[in-house]
């Protein structure tokens, strides 16, 4: 049997497997089956971002779906926490999210959500798999008005945009507060532009004229240069920057200064730990953040609890441990109090509040994290095998954390979605960190190559 699904669902070249026509109809039927629990009729939302392969993609999931006797509700191009917001709100059995994210125009992918809008755990997941591989149900096809039904939902960004404002202290205006935002030509070119105005912001725009091809084509977040130019040239209060489906934020502050994930996460722990709105005290991020934030935790009397790398990983363990506030280095920050999955432009929101309550400009606000030294290769190998197949390796990676002891940290991990492994290591001395990095790597590739 095939895997197909990765850290954040399927995702590969548009119209190469497995991001195919033939196969995004399977996933349609597969998810519908999984979802239609009873003999009531069914309904799953279908969102997308602004890349040209989004309308064939679309079309071939809704016909899977429609192929089960379940009907269909399209909200068109919408930020991937958008459609998790309105598959819940909207009751409706499941979410499909058609986007490749950060990735070029050229890539797709196709991702979950469940009737609470949540992503789906692995079981969800290879049960979908078995169901199309195994090809047990391929005999189900119902017949007359038993097949399903499309819906277009023409006012999904207007029910999103009320739900992101109600997020935001109503005591509180953007009035005189100019931000520059990079919506990366991706599924926020309409919705962020609308909040931040209707609050009051003056606005300075880039990345809102999506055609299909420029989606995340040197801009948004993966391009925070962009953004950081934008601030110095308008002198923007501060500068935000979406990827291609908006469920990550990289800020820049009034200087042009980059502010990461990390950074904006040192932000909010702070804030919430002084309102004691931060469930047990506790931020949950996964290995690949700064050590700078877990010590920063630490001194204002907070906890940092790591997972492995995806924002769904993240979700799991404050739902299973009862947490409010996780997220990446990336921007992916979920403020579960608010949304179920990451959401840049609600990240935004909160950041600003916090700006405008302690009256601080986002420079002095990202000072209390001091970063330590991070440096990443991303090594590309034939195949992914086990790192422990390679006696070589293993002994390079027992030698690399003797070195570093307790004063930094090595990160090895496969990508999850190309034939890749990243090598990372912090640690306080920037020369040092960048050398055993690139020695690494380099074992990998000879080893791995």
């Amino acid at each position: 049997m095939g895997r197909i699904f990765g850290t954040d669902g399927v995702r590969g070249v548009a119209n190469v497997y497995p991001m195919t026509t033939e196969m995004a109809m399977q996933l349609g039927r597969g998810v519908a089956y999984a979802f239609k629990n009873d003999k009531r009729r069914h309904k799953i939302v279908i969102g997308k971002d602004t890349r040209l392969s989004g309308y064939m993609i679309e079309n071939a999931i809704a016909s899977g779906i429609c192929s089960m006797g379940v009907d269909v509700l399209l909200v068109g191009p919408l930020p991937t926490p958008g459609i998790a917001f309105i598959t819940s709100s909207m009751r409706a059995d499941a979410g499909v999210v058609i986007s490749a994210s950060h990735n070029p125009f050229q890539d797709n992918g196709i991702k979950f959500f469940s009737r609470d809008g949540f992503k789906l755990d692995d079981a969800i997941e290879e049960k979908i798999e078995d169901l199309i591989f195994s090809n047990d149900i391929d005999h189900l096809r119902p017949t007359a008005e038993e097949v399903g039904k499309a819906f277009r939902v023409d006012d999904a960004v207007g029910r999103y945009v009320v739900f992101l404002k109600n997020t935001f202290s109503r005591d509180l205006t953007l009035d005189g507060i100019k931000i520059a935002i990079d919506c990366a030509n991706g599924a926020s070119y309409k919705v962020a532009p609308a909040v931040f105005e209707e609050l009051g912001a003056n606005l300075v725009l880039t990345g809102v004229k999506p055609n299909g091809y420029n989606i995340n084509e040197e801009c948004g977040s993966v391009y925070p240069q962009v953004t950081a130019e934008l601030v110095k040239e308008s002198g923007a209060h501060l500068g935000i920057a979406f990827d291609g489906d908006a469920d990550r934020l990289i800020c820049v502050d009034e200087k042009g200064t980059v502010i990461d994930g990390d950074q904006l996460m040192a932000i909010f722990a702070s804030r919430m730990l002084k309102e004691k709105t931060l469930k047990n005290s506790t931020l949950v991020t996964t290995v690949m953040s700064n050590m700078g934030l877990e010590i920063t935790l630490k001194s204002m009397g907070g906890k940092l609890v790591r997972t492995a790398v995806g924002d769904r990983y993240v979700v799991e363990r404050m739902l299973a441990e009862d947490y409010n506030l996780g997220g990446e280095q990336s921007g992916h920050i979920i403020f579960l109090d608010h949304n179920t999955t990451g959401d840049g432009i609600l990240s935004a929101l909160q950041l600003l509040e916090v700006m405008l309550t302690e009256n601080k400009p986002l420079s002095e606000l990202a000072s209390i994290m001091e970063r330590y030294p991070q440096h990443l290769v991303n090594v590309r190998v034939k195949e992914r095998k086990p790192l422990e197949d390679f006696p070589e390796i293993t002994r390079t990676v027992e030698q690399v954390k003797e070195k570093l002891g307790e004063e930094g940290r090595l990160i090895i991990r496969p990508s999850g979605t190309e034939p890749v492994i990243r090598v990372m290591i912090e640690g306080k001395d920037q020369d040092r960190v960048v050398q055993l990095t690139e020695e690494t790597a380099a074992v990998i590739g000879r080893v791995m190559s």
